[in-house]
């Protein structure tokens, strides 16, 4: 219990401190191709389990129905800002929110 407030409470912190840079870079995603700006997934993790991801989307819309589910570090379906946030791991900031 403790440990579960200790994580809502540093993610708040966190949601509250970087919100200006969140929405700029939503507003950038959103800017480059107009589509969504927020990628939902599923993963499977330890076990078999899976679990629900929720990340800034850093490929073109309908990437799926383009191509593979692999993607490398020079795949023509990753955006522009999709390079930069993938680069620093960025994209992985809206897993605060979840």
């Amino acid at each position: 219990m403790v440990k579960r407030l200790f994580d809502i409470v540093c993610s708040a912190a966190g949601i509250l401190v970087l919100s200006p840079f969140l929405l700029w870079v939503g507003w950038r995603i959103k800017n480059e191709d107009g589509g969504p700006v927020f990628y939902r997934g599923e993963r499977v993790g330890l076990d078999g389990k899976l679990f629900k991801i929720f990340k800034f989307r850093t490929m073109v819309v309908d990437a799926e129905k383009i191509g593979g589910s692999s993607t490398s570090d020079d795949d023509a379906r990753i955006t522009e800002i999709g390079k930069k946030l993938r680069k620093y791991k960025l994209d992985e900031l809206p897993q605060l929110i979840k």
